[in-house]
C-alpha cells in the first residue's frame, strides 16, 4: 500500500472486515513515494520518467537493479536519469561486468579456457558460505536493498581479490601454477555464487554469467555456496555484460 492511503487500509477496511465477520490482514506492506527532484512523481504533475523508455536504453535488468538498489522498501526514493546511469556504469558495468570480463579473459589466456577446480582459499570459501544466509536474512526482513548490498559486498571482495592475488604475475612463474589455478577457481566459484544469488534481481544477467562460465543453470538456493563449480573447458573472454552508453539524455 502507498503510505498516503494508509488510513483506508489500516482503519476503514479492517473495520469493515471485522463487522462482516472476516479475518483482518495480519501484515500490510507499505511503500514510500518515488520522488523526482524532491517532488512526488504523479500523473497530475506530469513529472514522470517512463520505465519503458529506460528499459529501451539500459535493459530490464539494469532498471530492476536500480529500483531495488536505490530505493529501500518502505522508504521514499529519489529518481533521476543520472542516478540510473551512474548505477549502470559504476556498479553493473565497472564492478560486476568487469569482474566477469577479467576472470574469463585470464582463464582463456593463462589456461587456454580450461577451469580446474581447486579447494580454494579458506578466506574466500568462508565469505561465500556466509553469502546465502546473509541474503535470506535480509529478504525475510523485507530488506531487498540490504539483500542486494550483501551480494555486492562479495562482488567488491572478488574485485579486491584479483588485485591481491595478481594472476598476471602468477602466470609468469611456472612454480606458482597451483596458486594461479586457485585464484582463477576462487573467482569463478565466487561469480557462480553471485549469479545464483542475483537470479531474482537480474535474471538475464544471472543466466549470462552462468552460461559464460559454462556452469549449470540450476538456481536452487543451496547452490549459493562454495565448492559447487564444475571443472570445464572452452571458456572464452566474455564480452561486456553492460556495454558503455552515452549520457542519460538518450533515455
Amino acid at each position: 500500500m502507498g503510505k498516503d492511503i494508509l488510513r483506508f487500509h489500516f482503519v476503514y477496511w479492517p473495520a469493515m472486515l471485522m463487522s462482516a465477520g472476516y479475518d483482518v490482514p495480519k501484515q500490510i506492506f507499505v511503500n514510500g513515494l518515488l520522488l523526482l527532484e524532491d517532488r512526488k512523481i504523479s500523473k497530475s504533475l506530469g513529472n514522470v520518467i517512463s520505465p519503458l523508455e529506460l528499459v529501451d536504453v539500459y535493459g530490464p535488468d539494469a532498471v530492476r537493479f536500480w529500483a531495488i538498489r536505490s530505493v529501500s522498501f518502505g522508504q521514499d526514493g529519489s529518481a533521476s536519469l543520472e542516478s540510473v546511469h551512474e548505477r549502470y556504469e559504476r556498479e553493473l558495468g565497472n564492478e560486476l561486468g568487469n569482474l566477469l570480463s577479467r576472470t574469463t579473459a585470464m582463464i582463456a589466456r593463462y589456461r587456454e579456457g580450461r577451469l580446474d577446480v581447486t579447494p580454494g582459499s579458506e578466506v574466500i570459501r568462508a565469505e561465500l558460505s556466509a553469502l546465502g544466509p546473509a541474503v535470506v536474512e535480509r529478504i525475510d526482513a523485507w530488506d531487498l536493498t540490504g539483500a542486494l548490498e550483501a551480494i555486492w559486498k562479495i562482488v567488491r571482495r572478488l574485485n579486491a581479490y584479483v588485485e591481491e592475488t595478481k594472476p598476471w604475475e602468477l602466470a609468469k612463474d611456472d612454480r606458482r601454477a597451483a596458486d594461479l589455478d586457485q585464484a582463477l577457481s576462487d573467482l569463478a566459484d565466487g561469480l557462480r555464487c553471485i549469479a545464483v544469488a542475483l537470479s531474482a534481481f537480474v535474471p538475464q544477467t544471472s543466466a549470462a554469467i552462468l552460461e559464460t562460465l559454462k556452469q549449470s543453470g540450476d538456481l536452487a538456493w543451496e547452490n549459493v555456496a562454495p565448492g559447487r563449480t564444475e571443472a570445464v573447458a572452452g571458456i572464452e573472454a566474455a564480452p561486456p555484460l553492460f556495454p558503455r552508453l552515452d549520457a542519460p539524455a538518450a533515455a
